[in-house]
């Protein structure tokens, strides 16, 4: 009686709310079930279902508990206060709740940041994985970003705070984390369609098991009933319903500590699904900063001097291929340069400026052909690096053209390594561009894409996703800014280096915490690897239901044993669905399966 009373009281009170919402749940099957022990006179069974039920709720709760926790843990990693500059210039330690954007910051080696902010003064290396996923600690100088729970490791920073507490990037990403739960799979969905089904299935073949022999002369009541009540304890769909949002929950916190943000639970089940991913070029697939990749000097002019010259022309100019020219003079030590005076933007062309008196040019080719300064040998060279992609700028004087510049937006090492990955996956690639039809067939090329466009609008990219849709589900990564049509007409949007971005994390289904795209195969062996486990676990409760209610039907089972055989199974499916909290999903196959096995262990 004690045990029943102490150990039931929670279902009894929950199934009696139950049967008023004539809601078939859980509590209502158990507390039926001790119910008829009690009528019965088996008041031993009736304790152990009741306080065994008990157990395995309990269970439940502190299994969610854990899983929701390893997402949960990312606001504890921001401390509550934080060193910042008085109006004074004295340093005072304030709460960070309190601290405004503007503010400058102080952060000590071996503290943890309070805030995002832009470092203005020191040089330390930050380990920033809880929030971009980066296997290794970032080097921080004047300049670069930070980010509230990063780990502050080597030297002093100091930093402008960019974003209140409220709104840091940590604060954002478990806000979303938070919303994604809301988010559910479609098998979550299926489950609670189905407990709604099953349930009230069972009840009535308990009811005509505790009926119907008797009423034959097939026993007498007291067996029958005893035996049905054994079915509604066996029937209980608790290892089903809980064994789905354990699995799916643990792999959304997994996903977050690879530095993938995912949107719900829907959002990691269609990641398996997926037969194209379309990838943007500039900052994407390549770095979105262009460097110098040739340099030809004309008509016996020193080179040293032109490269001076056109850096100096750059230095005033903010366009890419002008900071590509200045950047690649500066990293050769050609820095001793002459002075610029009457600078001009020459709009759609170039610039220019004058150096000793005369006039000088850096501009686009066809400036070149305008002034009528082309010759043969200069129109080849530039066809030839035009043809490999190459945006192509003019040196040039008075006299003719002196020399010119080729620039390129480099691929991304760890873009083409993912490119490689996905295609051994089974998912086919295709570049969407903006730019130039000749680079993006060039980088396309490198990277051993299946298909590349070039010179698209964002209206036209979304046209495009449309049209790989009809194939098949389709992922779309981009910037999350130009990209957004696309990203939100695709099936999965991926948004690249979210950190810090409001506009990815709002846009995109899945947003990756730094700009790399070798998370994106990770996302996709996680997400087969979670729906491996979701299907697993649905088949150990199921079988081990079946082989029970055979049992039940033979008068082999008791209620205790049932519950006790229930709770066996509960601890079972928990333990499956914990997996991707425990260790990475396996590695994708391809040639590299032994060295990324090795890679894997390594990690574990």
């Amino acid at each position: 009686l004690s045990a029943i009373t102490v150990g039931g009281r929670r279902t009894v009170l929950e199934g009696w709310r139950a049967w008023k919402n004539r809601d078939l749940n859980m509590n209502a099957l158990m507390s039926l079930a001790g119910a008829g022990a009690l009528a019965l006179g088996q008041w031993p069974e009736a304790a152990m279902v009741l306080v065994l039920f008990n157990v395995a709720e309990s269970l439940e709760d502190l299994t969610l508990a854990r899983a929701r926790r390893a997402v949960g843990e990312l606001l504890s990693l921001s401390p509550d206060r934080a060193t910042v500059q008085a109006a004074g210039g004295e340093w005072v330690e304030m709460a960070a709740e309190e601290v405004a954007a503007g503010r400058r910051v102080r952060v000590r080696p071996g503290e943890r940041l309070a805030l995002d902010g832009r470092v203005t003064a020191g040089l330390s290396t930050v380990n920033q994985a809880p929030i971009t996923g980066e296997s290794r600690p970032v080097e921080k100088a004047p300049g670069d970003l930070v980010f509230a729970g990063s780990l502050n490791e080597e030297g002093e920073l100091e930093y402008e705070v960019t974003a209140a507490a409220a709104d840091s990037t940590l604060a954002r990403l478990h806000r979303v984390v938070d919303e994604a739960r809301t988010r559910r799979a479609a098998v979550e969905r299926f489950v609670d369609r189905f407990a709604r089904v099953y349930t009230p299935l069972v009840c009535a073949a308990a009811g005509l098991t505790a009926i119907l022999p008797p009423l034959i002369g097939a026993g007498d009541w007291r067996e029958w009933i005893h035996r049905a009540l054994v079915i509604l304890v066996i029937a209980c769909p608790c290892a089903l319903v809980i064994s789905i949002p354990v699995t799916i929950v643990s792999g959304l916190a997994a996903a977050t500590r690879h530095g993938l943000l995912v949107k719900g639970g829907a959002a990691l089940e269609m990641g398996r699904r997926l037969k194209w991913i379309a990838l943007d070029k500039t900052g994407t697939l390549t770095w979105g900063r262009p460097e110098q990749t040739e340099f030809l000097a004309l008509s016996g002019a020193e080179p040293g001097w032109c490269r001076r010259l056109a850096a100096a022309l750059a230095g005033h100019s903010d366009h890419p291929v002008s900071r590509a020219i200045s950047a690649a003079a500066d990293r050769d030590g050609l820095t001793a340069r002459p002075e610029v005076t009457d600078f001009q933007a020459l709009p759609g062309r170039g610039v220019s400026g004058r150096v000793a008196g005369r006039a000088f040019y850096l501009v686009q080719p066809r400036f070149v052909a305008e002034r009528g300064w082309g010759t043969p040998e200069l129109e080849t060279a530039i066809a030839e690096l035009e043809a490999k992609g190459r945006s192509v700028a003019a040196l040039a004087g008075e006299g003719g053209c002196l020399a010119i510049f080729a620039v390129a937006d480099r691929p991304r090492p760890e873009g083409l390594r993912a490119v490689g990955e996905l295609r051994r996956l089974g998912l086919g690639l295709v570049m969407l561009s903006g730019d130039n039809e000749a680079a993006v067939r060039q980088v396309a090329s490198e990277a051993g894409l299946d298909r590349a466009k070039g010179r698209l609008l964002p209206e036209d990219k979304l046209l495009e996703i449309e049209a790989l849709i009809r194939s098949g589900p389709v992922g779309m990564v981009g910037d999350g800014l130009n990209d957004a049509p696309a990203l939100a007409r695709a099936d999965l949007g991926f948004a690249m280096g979210a950190a810090g971005s409001d506009t990815a994390l709002e846009v995109a289904d899945v947003a990756l915490m730094d700009d790399d795209l070798g998370k994106i195969p990770v996302f996709i062996r996680l997400s087969r690897f979670v729906h491996r486990l979701v299907w697993q676990n649905i088949g150990l409760a199921l079988g081990f239901k079946l082989v029970f209610l055979i049992l039940a039907g033979l008068g082999r089972a008791t209620m205790w044993m049932a519950v006790f055989a229930d709770i066996g199974v509960c601890l079972l499916v928990v333990a499956n669905g914990l997996r991707p909290l425990r260790r990475p999903p396996p590695p994708s196959p391809g040639p590299d399966r032994r060295a990324a096995a090795g890679a894997m262990e390594t990690a574990a």
